[in-house]
């Protein structure tokens, strides 16, 4: 039986934590900062716990 390749998009994605939770990057971190207030553009740059719905998807993505 061939095995199953990990989904090349979603394992630049996403990060697996230890305790098995999914990571992700936030969104609107790439251009226009002008327009944005630092303090917003501080808190897009931390990194967020994927929605329990959507880890159950990229999980399988990942080969999990």
């Amino acid at each position: 039986m061939p095995k199953q390749k990990t989904h090349s998009g979603a394992k630049k994605r996403f990060k697996i934590t230890g305790t098995g939770k999914l990571m992700k990057q936030q969104a609107n971190l790439r251009h226009n900062f002008e327009g944005k207030p630092t303090r917003r553009t501080r808190r897009l740059s931390q990194d967020q716990v994927l929605a329990p719905g959507d880890a159950k998807v990229a999980k399988k993505l990942l080969g999990r």
